[in-house]
């Protein structure tokens, strides 16, 4: 029932942006991990429906597994990966913003009291990481060990649920800054020491033909990029 879903959404995005040819309109699929740097994204979007009012974009959300499917199936134009992703049989870009790490924690954890985290405060301590393909590897290149000599209590392919999980004490959250809002809550957001960032790219399907939407929006995401820089 999925796949023929996912069939059906194609054919129609398919038809809407064909009937939209020689004008900029019709829907664009992005898929996407959070991150706080979307925003960047997010505003060039928002720039060009200024110009181009019959723009609709659609936002999938999900870890970079899930992305590649749905880009390999056609259901997405491009997918926003974060570090640790083989990009060998896509094109892609890479962008010029990073996401850091960090351990999210309830306010009443004594570790709450540091403004650092160190790779010897991981041990002993139940943590909760994200399932993405190869997290492991990258994780363990930063704490010099593998993850497997760490008491890992849980994973998660999207942040909210795993904030909830800290939430409940359940344990503490090794993931990106800027995600949770922590103001107002009984969780503290505390950097790791030394710091620890992910490249951020774009990808999309070789060989694929674009639609005039999807084109205009990589166009004006490299304008964007040489301002930014």
């Amino acid at each position: 029932m999925t796949k023929a879903k996912e069939i059906l959404s194609l054919v129609d995005t398919t038809v809407a942006n064909l009937t939209q040819e020689g004008i900029i309109g019709g829907e664009i699929n992005i898929g996407a991990g959070e991150s706080a740097q979307m925003g960047h994204i997010f505003k060039i979007i928002n720039d060009m429906m200024i110009d181009y009012p019959n723009i609709k974009t659609n936002v999938t959300s999900g870890n970079a597994d899930e992305m590649l499917l749905k880009l390999d199936n056609g259901t997405l134009d491009f997918a926003i990966t974060f570090g640790f992703v083989d990009k060998s049989k896509y094109e892609h870009l890479s962008l010029p913003w990073y996401d850091k790490w960090g351990l999210l924690v309830r306010k009443d954890n004594f570790l709450a009291k540091k403004d650092h985290i160190l790779s010897k405060d991981l041990e002993n301590i139940p943590l909760i990481i994200s399932n993405q393909t190869n997290i492991d590897n990258f994780l363990a290149g930063w704490i010099g060990k593998s993850i497997e000599n760490f008491n890992v209590v849980g994973t998660y392919n999207l942040l909210y649920n795993a904030s909830l999980m800290a939430k409940k004490n359940i344990g503490s959250v090794l993931c990106f800054d800027g995600i949770i809002n922590t103001s107002e809550s009984n969780l503290k957001f505390i950097p790791l020491k030394p710091e620890l960032e992910t490249e951020m790219s774009i990808i999309w399907k070789k060989n694929q033909t674009l639609s005039n939407v999807s084109k205009k929006f990589l166009e004006n995401l490299k304008i964007y990029i040489s301002n930014y820089n």
